[in-house]
């Protein structure tokens, strides 16, 4: 690679950089299998309820709407990507998630997390460039 790049160097007069696009990601973020799970909104919402899952995809949230991948903003608000809106998760006194706050194309909702164990099985949490969470192992 470096003779190549040395080659077009000397034909050209161009310095190119070379810039690697990966997935890998940044850091772990184990956190964020506590928003797998399914959230209730009040009689008369737009959607009855919502499921985070993750899966090849990345972390998504899932209605009766349609389903949009959740892009990281900070520790537990996201990006609703395909609805244009936030997703924020709200915890309690001993830091466990106990609703989420969702605003989104002109709605803003607030869902109860239900307190049923996640379908999904644990695995390592980790961000690529783009804060979208990708699977990367099951934990064992």
């Amino acid at each position: 690679m470096k003779k190549i790049v040395f080659m077009l160097v000397l034909l050209t007069g161009t310095v190119l950089t070379l810039k690697a696009q990966t997935a890998s990601p940044s850091a772990p973020d184990t956190t964020v299998m506590e928003l797998i799970g399914k959230y209730t909104f009040p009689d008369g919402s737009v959607v009855e309820q919502v499921e985070v899952i993750l899966d090849s995809t990345g972390l998504n949230m899932v209605s009766e709407a349609g389903t949009s991948v959740l892009q990281k903003l900070g520790v537990d608000s996201f990006a609703l990507v395909s609805f244009q809106g936030t997703a924020v998760f709200k915890r309690d006194d001993n830091k466990k998630i106990k609703m989420v706050v969702i605003d989104a194309m002109g709605y803003h909702l607030e869902g109860k997390k239900n307190d049923t164990a996640a379908a999904t099985k644990p695995v390592a949490i980790l961000f690529n460039t783009n804060k979208q969470a990708i699977m990367r192992s099951a934990v064992k």
